[in-house]
């Protein structure tokens, strides 16, 4: 198990039918048999999300395939998996903390679920009701550190939460080291941010405001923007006039469309750069009628196709397969959890009570479809291991950055990945800093 403190602290069988489907307190109950095994012998993967809405739907898409796959394997410890969800209504506005915390209750104590799968952002509060209920959770509804902080403070009452990412320290140690690549790329180091209103983007780029000129940065310009935001006409004419040769950008809403689009149009002279949620995407190229050629966002293996590990686009191929689409990161996190690391942890312990596995998750080192080394740190977190400043291992990667090339994605960050893949970054087709 590796040690995070710092990080923390700075930082079958095929589908047969759906058995019920039941409307109780505004949330709808799913309970999915795959196989023969009856939902008293199966293991009860239990999923908590807003079923209806995006991130919700694809936990349950890469939890259901994953399980899908280990019964039509012969389950684990010879118990087939049984998939249960219900709807939290997290992700409709404004959100209902009553809703969801019903939802979460019923899943534990009707539907007894064995293991917690969220991406609801109550990360705290379903803490609390799975620390009670002493079942494990596995979440990626926030990145704070101090969900896991908890962990390390109060390890008897939180050591049941899960989270296989990484936390907001190492998102900004992950910004820091992108940032110092495409430095090495180009020689720039005029850094202007613009970030969406979000309380988790807003403090990634304060955190990075703070650490980039100790790398020899300078901060130009940093604004926040409204969720919804259509018109960059007054950002982008500031960013350009600030002199920036970058702009690191953070935006998670239907705004990074517009975002990009404009960037093109203006053509305006500097790079793009950071963490666009919808660029990471396979379908943005299209979306964008290619308006998204030399944008640079965090992304994801298996939805950029890029073959990281021996398991990525078998992944891929088997979620596009059973589900039409693309799988995007909470997919793929969640379907790794499921197919990959709860069995390996399971199997270990020989047994799927709650303390042996949780001792067996701590010592988690399995190859998954987004790492070659997939472990926790001692607050439970995905770890990222940093070789250097501007160096990042391949081998437990959670944090890489690619580029829209030609209608592909191609990664160029961290720089050893760009060198396995024979890559290189690209600027914009117009002229800019780079023209010199």
């Amino acid at each position: 198990m590796f040690d995070s403190e710092a990080l923390t602290k700075v930082q079958s069988a095929i589908l047969i039918a759906i058995i019920a489907v039941a409307a109780v307190g505004g949330s709808a109950t799913y309970y999915l048999f795959v196989g023969n095994t009856s939902a008293k012998e199966s293991i009860k993967i239990g999923v908590c999300s807003d079923l209806d809405m995006n991130y919700g739907k694809a936990v349950y898409q890469g939890v259901l395939l994953a399980a899908e796959q280990i019964n039509s394997q012969g389950g684990i410890l010879g118990r087939n998996l049984t998939v249960v969800a219900e709807d939290d209504d997290s992700e409709t506005p404004p959100g209902d903390i009553a809703v969801a915390t019903a939802a979460l209750t019923k899943l534990l104590t009707v539907d007894k679920a064995d293991y917690v799968i969220s991406a609801a952002g109550y990360v705290q509060v379903y803490q609390d009701i799975c620390s009670q209920h002493q079942k494990i959770f596995f979440s990626t509804g926030s990145l704070s550190d101090n969900d896991s902080q908890r962990v390390l403070d109060n390890y008897d009452k939180y050591k049941y939460f899960f989270r296989p990412q990484t936390n907001a320290s190492a998102a900004i140690a992950g910004g820091i080291g992108g940032l110092l690549v495409l430095k090495n790329y180009t020689g720039f180091n005029k850094v202007a941010f613009l970030t969406e209103d979000l309380s988790f983007y807003s403090q990634w780029a304060e955190g990075l405001k703070v650490l980039l000129p100790k790398f020899g940065f300078e901060v130009v310009y940093s604004r926040l923007f409204p969720p919804g935001t259509k018109d960059f006409t007054s950002y982008l004419s500031a960013i350009e006039a600030s002199g920036a040769q970058i702009l690191d950008s953070a935006v998670l809403s239907e705004s990074g469309f517009s975002l990009v689009e404009e960037y093109a149009e203006r053509q305006s002279p500097f790079v793009m750069w950071g963490h666009i949620g919808l660029a990471a995407g396979s379908n943005f190229w299209a979306l964008t009628g290619g308006k998204c050629d030399s944008i640079s966002t965090v992304g994801y293996p298996v939805t950029a196709g890029y073959a990281l590990t021996n398991k990525t686009l078998a992944t891929r191929d088997a979620y596009m397969q059973r589900w039409g689409e693309v799988p995007n990161m909470v997919a793929t996190n969640f379907y790794d959890i499921v197919r990959f690391v709860l069995p390996d942890a399971i199997k270990r312990a020989g047994t799927t009570e709650t303390e042996a596995v949780i001792k067996t998750l701590e010592t988690t080192n399995v190859e998954t479809s987004s790492a070659r080394h997939f472990v926790f740190t001692s607050s439970h977190d995905g770890y990222v291991a940093w070789a250097a400043p501007n160096v990042m291992s391949t081998d437990f990667l959670f944090y890489c950055t690619y580029q829209w090339q030609n209608g592909s994605q191609v990664p160029v960050s961290p720089k050893q990945l760009s060198l396995e893949a024979g890559t290189t970054y690209e600027y914009p087709s117009w002229k800019g800093p780079w023209s010199k």
